[in-house]
This record gives structure tokens, sequence and C-alpha cells, in this order.
């Protein structure tokens, strides 16, 4: 598939995911909490896929081009988490690739680094527009194999029932596996993290 394809369905992809966190923010009122300084969900290692792997690249580009200094902050804290957590990292250090057959050791892997895309003077995300999946649709109640999840700062003494109600459906067609397949077939294949995507 034609690159130009991939993105704009990718774009489709982060305008559908986007409107569902503005619904359910507007729908959750005070009881969402989220909000610039709030860094708690920005520390700890999680896994993400090269589709988010390519948004950020492309956002650090983008960022280059108007604020190279700010830019190049973000890629040497990238380099300096993926230096510090290389010893460690249950995959492959040189592609960053993580290991799916050690998805237990990742668990209880790099849970209070900081996300290297995070001013630590600021408390701001400095590629919030080209986040990862995990950050778009984290802070609302969205469903996954274990229930209905939200962050433990979020809905402090709402309901099951005033919860439910503000649930986020992030991707309805779902639509990420069909991209993500687009983007892998002619790439890397696998999850990594935000520090090997920007710091290699």
């Amino acid at each position: 598939m034609a690159c130009a394809a991939t993105h704009s369905k990718d774009s489709k992809l982060i305008q559908i995911v986007d409107a569902a966190l503005a619904d359910a923010a507007r729908r959750s009122g005070s009881w969402l909490v989220c909000r610039e300084g709030c860094t708690q969900c920005c520390v700890g290692v999680f896994a993400i896929n090269q589709l988010d792997e390519r948004r950020l690249r492309q956002g650090l580009e983008e960022l280059k081009a108007r604020d190279p200094r700010r830019a190049e902050r973000v890629r040497a804290r990238a380099r300096e988490a993926a230096t510090r957590l290389a010893k460690d990292f249950p995959g492959d250090v040189a592609s960053g690739v993580l290991d799916a057959r050690r998805a237990e050791e990742f668990e209880e892997f790099a849970n209070d680094e900081p996300c290297p895309v995070l001013d630590p003077l600021t408390g701001s995300c400095d590629l919030y527009a080209a986040r990862p999946m995990t950050c778009r649709v984290f802070g609302p109640p969205v469903r996954s194999e274990d229930g209905l999840g939200v962050c433990e700062l979020c809905f402090v003494g709402a309901s099951d029932e005033e919860i439910a109600r503000c649930e986020m459906v992030a991707d309805p067609d779902d639509m990420e596996p069909e991209v993500l397949r687009d983007v892998e077939a002619s790439g890397v294949r696998g999850e990594t993290i935000i520090a090997f995507a920007l710091g290699r």
C-alpha cells in the first residue's frame, strides 16, 4: 500500500479517536481531572506499536522544523533513557523491538521511568499531537479484557453507572489493526518503547 494512503487512513483514525476523547471528556465533566501538568500517566514504560513509533518520529521532525532546541532536548532525553534502559530491556536492543515471549519481564520493567517526551520543567508533552494511542485514550473509561478501566485519579467517588455513561469507544470500526498492518508490511514489526523509538 502506498505511504500516502496509509498516512490518510492514519489521519482519519486519529480524527476519530480525538473526537471520541472530546465526547468522553464532555460527558465526564468534572469526573475527568486530566490536565496539563498532571503527569502520573507519563511515568512508567509502556509498549507502543510501529504506527505509534512512526507518528512520534514524524512529530519530532515537525518539532525540529519549528523549534530545533526543544526537539534536541526531547532526543537527548530519549537517548539518555535508551542508554539507562538497555541493560534490562526485555527485547532486542539493536532494533528496539520487545520480545513478546518476555511479557512477564516487561510488566516489571522501568515502572519509575519518566517518558522522554515529557518536559520535566513544564509537565507538558513535547509531542502531544503525535502521542501514542495509549496516551490518547488514557483518562476516560475505556473497556479492555479486564473490564472498564479509568485513571485512578479520575472518577473518584463515581458510581459504576456514572463511569459506564462516560465510556470512550476510541476506534469503533477497528481501523488501527489495518493501518498497523500497512505500516509493518514495509518495515519493522513488533512493539517497542518511546525511548528506543526516538533515541536511536
